[in-house]
């Protein structure tokens, strides 16, 4: 019989470093070992969770001493919403890691020699900085450490708020989120409120009942509101009756949408969407062009860092007016025709259809008519004889989902050969991998991170790579 080897337990082990996905880093011996809700010059006790050759995993038993940079969390729920994890470091701080995760994705992962890394573009706000939230109605509440230690009966097990992490049955329950702007907490509460008073039910994931499942608050810097909320059946009157309460709290809404979902998932990208009152969109702005924002759209959940981030992406196309753009996996179309003014045409592809349907419905609402937009898988799409169709380019701007770029796009942007690329990356381990592979034919000339999401390990970074003689 095989033995049980026991998982090691270390005590008073200094943490040295942030390393990927924002983990913590610490060393004993030749060991490497990752945790989490610890920064360097932290001394902790670590209980290894998985054994691998190269490195551990373990989680903090106990505190020795806390590192000179640890600040307060601001928040309540901190420490079992996953949503903002550093909240305990210095926004500072968390800049400079941030800076350093991607001169170290590009150097180690791609092996690449870079001109070094522009100052990291700070968030101008590192509290209520997004426009979307979605939460999650459950009868399964995620209880407080106050109620487990007294053990007392639990009368209210529902909550609205958001999945605690590792636990897709357990939802916490929400008082305050720092993340959005009001009223998004007001609306929450009040529907949460709402329920209890009316005896509406929660949702059960595990056993698929209840009627109410999630909601998505959606605002934008023109001040407009949108709201949809969903059913897992459809029950008219309850229904009706919660939505034109409100509608009546919150007469300020813009776009209040509702949709019965009764399938097993709560993604609503496969179901209709019905208009309760008002239209079925908001509107965003960006330098006097107007976007159309609808139940499905995706938009950049940081406007303001948005509009940073769409202003260096064109900054580093060099664009004069008469050149030929591909802006690849463009969603929306936001950076499309962000740029289009200042390019002779711009080619848009992207593989969701409804996206492409945004695209085309924004650039006709702004009177832009030098954009083109395709739908379809982008290996698929981007073809050769796309390209001599289209046009070839002289800027290609790509920003691919976390997974990067498929092999095949990657040699057909070699074969069109553009002047320059401009690689747009919410993840650039993914996109140090691209680079190398481009590196043959084109240098890096410019790199600039941009803080999309204040107290997450998460950054954006913009590399311009320009074609070598």
């Amino acid at each position: 019989m095989a033995r049980n080897k026991k998982k090691p337990f270390y005590e008073d082990v200094r943490i040295e470093d942030i390393g990927a996905e924002g983990k913590a880093l610490a060393r004993v011996g030749e060991m490497v070992i990752f945790t989490s809700m610890a920064i360097p010059g932290d001394v902790v006790d670590l209980q290894v969770t998985k054994k691998r050759k190269r490195y551990e995993e373990a989680f903090v038993r106990a505190y020795k001493s806390y590192s000179d940079d640890r600040i307060d969390a601001f928040c309540e729920h901190f420490g079992v919403c996953g949503g903002c994890k550093w909240q305990m470091l210095p926004y500072e701080k968390q800049l400079q890691y941030k800076q350093k995760q991607v001169s170290d994705q590009l150097t180690r992962i791609g092996r690449l020699e870079i001109p070094g890394v522009m100052p990291i573009l700070a968030s101008e706000r590192d509290r209520f900085y997004r426009n979307k939230l979605e939460f999650t109605f459950s009868n399964k509440r995620w209880l407080t450490y106050k109620e487990v230690e007294e053990g007392s009966e639990v009368k209210n097990s529902n909550a609205l708020g958001f999945h605690v992490p590792g636990l897709f049955d357990k939802v916490i329950k929400i008082d305050k989120c720092w993340l959005q702007p009001d009223p998004s907490n007001q609306i929450r509460n009040f529907v949460y409120d709402y329920a209890i008073r009316n005896n509406l039910s929660f949702f059960d994931i595990k056993e698929q009942h209840g009627l109410l499942r999630t909601m998505i608050v959606r605002t934008a810097s023109t001040g407009e509101l949108m709201v949809i909320v969903t059913f897992y059946y459809e029950d008219r009157d309850k229904r009706v009756a919660l939505l034109n309460a409100l509608k009546e709290e919150f007469p300020g809404i813009t776009s209040l949408m509702y949709v019965i979902n009764p399938k097993g998932n709560d993604t609503i990208t496969d179901q209709e969407v019905e208009v309760f009152s008002g239209r079925e969109y908001i509107l965003e702005e960006m330098e006097g062009l107007q976007f159309k924002i609808g139940a499905k759209s995706f938009y950049q959940t940081n406007s303001e860092q948005a509009y940073t981030l769409y202003k260096v992406t064109r900054d580093f196309a060099g664009l004069t007016g008469t050149e030929t753009v591909y802006d690849l996996y463009t969603g929306t179309g936001t950076i499309a025709n962000f740029v289009a003014q200042k390019a002779g045409k711009v080619v848009g592809i992207e593989y969701v259809p409804e996206a492409i349907e945004d695209a085309k419905a924004n650039a006709s609402f702004n009177n832009i008519t030098n954009t083109s937009f395709f739908a379809g898988d982008m290996k698929n799409v981007l073809t050769d004889d796309f390209v001599k169709e289209n046009g070839k380019p002289e800027v290609v701007i790509t920003d691919p989902p976390r997974a990067g770029m498929h092999a095949d796009v990657v040699q057909t942007i070699i074969r069109m050969a553009p002047e320059r690329i401009v690689y747009v990356s919410c993840n650039p381990a993914t996109q140090a991998r691209d680079i190398a592979i481009l590196d043959e034919f084109y240098q890096i000339e410019k790199i600039q991170p941009v803080d999309m999401f204040p107290h997450t390990h998460h950054v954006e970074n913009v590399v311009l790579l320009r074609k070598k003689p």
